[in-house]
């Protein structure tokens, strides 16, 4: 098989035909990762200066500033006649390559990243048409193109069915996982535990003991008083739950406390830089998983206008697009206000509270109001919570079987895992053989 190695820019000329009527509507863009083109959603924006062009379908296009992370493509024939500004620039394409065979080998081995050589600017760096002009490919007759590419849509299209098997097993993962909270709180994974442990002392009387204890501590100055909750509401009760049960607001039994310290510059001396760990709300996620790193540290002057929360808090975001994510302190730390903490207690199961937080994490969502352009949350959204409270003893029995189910999902979710990477392997494995002829 004879093949020769020539520029890109022989077979590429860039299209300048500019758009007679420009429409937000028919604006297309060019996805990351080679995800190919698409339909723009449509924004909000404003009249401007900035100049459309008109693209056809088999064009060649590219985002100027992230062709090195995957942002090129083929206009395809739905697309025929969309817009795009001079940032994404489209090419029509010489009759001696076929577009699809460039895609294909920007796509193969992800040569696509090694393009980040070319890129040039001082502020944002972008690929130009004349550098990547100059890139050279290996190019066989178009007949051999035609069949090489026939094969590769074959394996493209068998890819994405694998991929979209694997995002559906995904999807059906994430509702077990849900489903799995959703029956824990219900109590339908402790009814044997329940058969078999009849005399624990119900839910109503830990809460008269965790009132009792909290009516001390305000006695005794260690703790404010509380602004009573709301009583709750027969319309309010979603469903039945146990006998030894009680219904409550979150508040009545665990303790929450918003984090102390606004935000300010990294580099500022008078506050950072000493012996206290300070983590911000990016330390936290989905999961509640356990923060033992962190990158910034209090000095008493810092820790003077913060404050220290004890080693197993939850902490909690209350602000932003992360508003829920979870995080469990594995040593003293001071977090920002954008935090709110729930102190570890004796008459508490904090793995407990981390599972009923995660099974709430919706309806934390579902709570959120704007404030400075972004979502936030109050304190009393979280104490306000209906929560359906088992017995102390019951509430270990609760973690340790829906820590079990747990591990069955992480497994499961390890085998889908590994069947991504095994697609993306293969398709990468077809695409190197592809581009590896006997002779250029």
């Amino acid at each position: 098989m004879s093949w020769q190695s020539k520029r890109i820019g022989d077979f590429l000329t860039e299209s300048s035909v500019e758009a007679v009527a420009p429409s937000a509507e028919r604006r297309l863009r060019v996805r990351l990762n080679a995800q190919g083109v698409e339909k723009r959603p449509l924004l909000s924006e404003t009249e401007g200066a900035t100049r459309y062009f008109r693209r056809s379908a088999g064009q060649f296009i590219y985002g100027k500033q992230n062709l090195h992370k995957g942002a090129f493509g083929v206009v395809p024939d739905e697309l025929d006649g969309f817009e795009s500004s001079s940032d994404l620039p489209a090419f029509d394409v010489a009759d001696g390559l076929r577009p699809k065979w460039l895609e294909y080998f920007l796509k193969h081995g992800a040569y696509y990243k090694s393009l980040v050589s070319i890129a040039r600017g001082a502020a944002t760096k972008r690929i130009q048409p004349n550098a990547l002009f100059q890139m050279e490919m290996p190019i066989p007759l178009p007949k051999v193109q035609d069949e090489i590419i026939a094969r590769m849509d074959l394996c493209v299209i068998d890819n994405t069915k694998l991929e979209l098997e694997i995002t559906h097993q995904e999807s059906l993962l994430a509702k077990l996982k849900q489903a799995i909270l959703r029956e824990a709180i219900q109590g339908k994974l402790t009814a044997n535990w329940r058969v078999a442990h009849p005399d624990v002392e119900p839910a109503s009387q830990l809460l008269h003991r965790i009132q009792a204890e909290k009516t001390r501590l305000i006695a005794a100055k260690k703790l404010r008083p509380e602004k009573p909750l709301p009583k709750i509401t027969p319309a309010e009760i979603p469903f039945e739950i146990p006998k030894d049960w009680k219904w409550c607001r979150f508040g009545s039994y665990a303790r929450f406390e918003r984090g102390k310290f606004s935000a300010r510059p990294r580099n500022d001396s008078q506050f950072f830089g000493g012996p206290y760990p300070f983590i911000q709300i990016g330390s936290l996620d989905r999961q509640g998983s356990a923060i033992t790193l962190f990158t910034q540290t209090l000095n008493e002057a810092g820790l003077a206008v913060s404050k220290m929360f004890d080693a197993g808090t939850i902490a909690i975001a209350i602000v932003g697009g992360t508003i829920g994510n979870l995080g469990v302190l594995s040593r003293d730390m001071c977090f920002t206000d954008s935090v709110v903490g729930v102190r570890p207690s004796q008459l508490t199961n904090q793995d407990f509270i981390l599972l009923m937080l995660r099974s709430k994490q919706p309806e934390i969502q579902a709570v959120a109001y704007q404030r400075s352009g972004q979502p936030n949350i109050s304190l009393p959204n979280l104490t306000e919570i209906l929560i359906p409270l088992p017995p102390f003893a019951e509430q270990a029995a609760i973690v340790t079987r829906v820590e079990a189910l747990m591990t069955t999902c992480r497994a499961l979710e390890s085998e889908i895992d590994r069947s991504r990477v095994h697609a993306v392997h293969l398709l990468q494995a077809v695409l190197k053989e592809a581009f590896a002829p006997v002779s250029f």
